[in-house]
């Protein structure tokens, strides 16, 4: 089993057919933070964007938000994101976690609306932010499992 108490930034990414969503964490791997918004296209520029990411932030891990149904179940996106996974397991050599993101989309929209932000105007940022809570999710439950809170 992996060792999650070590220290290091996490990279997430929240795929699209259009955009992947990205957010990074602090080194301490406390905080979740937006990064930017990639192109889904063309792929090799994508996959060479996340690896320079991963190079230039020292990141230790990666998570890839899984868009599961309702029901828990995996649709085709699921099933596409699963393979975005290993794509980006094979181009940077860092294992990636799959984790699921449903309403992950939702809860970004409305953390905008929130702050007077209007979603539909900005859909990269939507993207980012739901990278950002999927990343912040499993950092909490990291530091749960680390002070005995499971």
């Amino acid at each position: 089993m992996k060792d999650n108490t070590q220290h290091g930034r996490v990279l997430a990414l929240d795929w699209g057919t259009v955009r992947v969503g990205v957010a990074l964490s602090d080194p301490g791997r406390v905080l979740a933070s937006p990064y930017d918004t990639f192109p889904a296209k063309p792929k090799q520029q994508l996959f060479d964007r996340i690896r320079k990411v991963v190079t230039q932030e020292e990141v230790k891990d990666i998570i890839v938000g899984l868009p599961l149904n309702m029901d828990g179940s995996e649709g085709d996106s699921a099933k596409k994101a699963r393979a975005f996974a290993v794509e980006i397991e094979n181009e940077t050599g860092i294992e990636v976690i799959c984790l699921d993101e449903r309403l992950s989309s939702f809860s970004a929209e409305q953390t905008l609306r929130a702050v007077g932000r209007k979603p539909s105007k900005d859909k990269a940022r939507v993207d980012r932010v739901a990278a950002t809570l999927v990343l912040q999710e499993y950092l909490d439950s990291l530091h749960h499992r680390e002070y005995g809170h499971e």
